[in-house]
């Protein structure tokens, strides 16, 4: 199919235009004007690109884009990035904060649902839009339950900080860094955030709050977006898509 036909779907579908985000969403770098092979991918990286050209992939879409506020200067892992992409005439298509709060195909409903949890409500307010959702079990859940849950479902390491509520009955998600979001989880009276990376100073402000926390990886909780994404683009286009896993691990 034609590349502007898909760019133009992702960019209606995800909604890019709604978010105030520096990661410049939507086709970051040109490729080949036809598309029928489409690789989905968390991040942009050499690995990524190669495996996508590989694949004999004429579009990669990814979450973490290269372009985050523009490119000062196209040098170093810049430039052998961008050469890749041109030599190879692959398109890269980029959704941050979209790919986030969907509500259909987003990491966030995607983390959810993976609970058995439906979203009640927005959740996770950045830059004046909710980019999370939370939700809320029948009955009280041991926070221990959740984490195994998510960790069996993900395939990752689950951090369990029983800072505050150790029955667990309200959830708010932030998929990747999520820590901006343990006041207004606090002040909402969600019993758990479930997010996917932590600094010391965020452990801190959760141990004051008192706030519960589940950290389950930047990336693991980032995959559940694409791979929706994907789908959607499979049945709607019945173009060939394939998702690369590269896991780093945090």
């Amino acid at each position: 199919m034609n590349r502007d036909e898909l760019v133009s779907f992702l960019n209606d579908y995800l909604q890019i235009s709604a978010y105030p985000d520096k990661s410049s969403n939507g086709l970051q770098v040109e490729g080949k004007e036809e598309v029928e092979r489409v690789a989905f991918a968390v991040d942009t990286t050499l690995r990524t690109i190669e495996r996508a050209v590989g694949g004999r992939a004429d579009m990669l879409v990814v979450h973490h884009g290269m372009i985050w506020g523009g490119l000062d200067y196209i040098t170093g892992i810049h430039y052998r990035r961008l050469k890749a992409l041109i030599e190879s005439g692959l398109n890269l298509y980029a959704a941050h904060l979209p790919l986030d709060a969907h509500p259909e195909v987003g990491n966030n409903v995607g983390l959810l649902k993976l609970l058995g949890l439906e979203p009640k409500g927005p959740f996770g307010e950045y830059r004046g839009l909710s980019i999370g959702f939370w939700g809320e079990f029948d009955e009280p859940q041991p926070i221990e339950k959740v984490a195994q849950v998510l960790a069996e479902k993900l395939d990752t390491t689950v951090r369990t900080y029983e800072f505050g509520k150790r029955e667990i009955k309200t959830v708010g998600v932030i998929s990747g860094a999520g820590a901006f979001a343990l006041e207004e989880a606090h002040r909402k009276g969600i019993d758990l955030l479930v997010t996917g990376e932590f600094g010391h100073a965020d452990y801190l402000t959760a141990l004051d709050l008192p706030q519960s926390v589940l950290v389950a990886g930047h990336y693991k909780t980032e995959t559940l977006g694409v791979k929706a994404l994907m789908e959607v683009v499979r049945e709607r286009f019945d173009l060939d898509v394939f998702f690369i896993d590269d896991p780093t691990g945090l």
